[in-house]
């Protein structure tokens, strides 16, 4: 098990409610999302795969490119791929944004 840490700046504080999305389970992970009053966004990852910092890194960059409101992101990985860390990303962004 590993767990890292990410900040990034946000343009907006605080948009939208909490929201939770996905399943910790064999290729999946679970997010737990919440808007936040800072200045910057903050990720928490704990992933049972070591090693893939880097990979995590340039998915959660993509995510913050468009996503520029304040949040606190719980990760709770168990395998998922880049393109599956993505789309729970966006799911969880929009479930807030509703």
């Amino acid at each position: 098990m590993e767990t890292l840490t990410f900040k990034y700046p946000a343009a907006s504080p605080k948009d939208g409610v909490r929201a939770h999305v996905g399943v910790v389970g064999s290729g999946d992970l679970e997010i737990l999302f919440e808007p936040c009053e800072n200045d910057h966004s903050e990720v928490t990852v704990l992933t049972s795969v070591d090693g893939y910092g880097e990979v995590w890194k340039h998915v959660l960059e993509r995510f913050f490119a468009r996503y520029t409101s304040a949040v606190r992101i719980e990760i709770h990985d168990f395998g998922a791929t880049p393109g599956v860390v993505l789309l729970r990303l966006e799911q969880a962004a929009e479930a807030s944004r509703a």
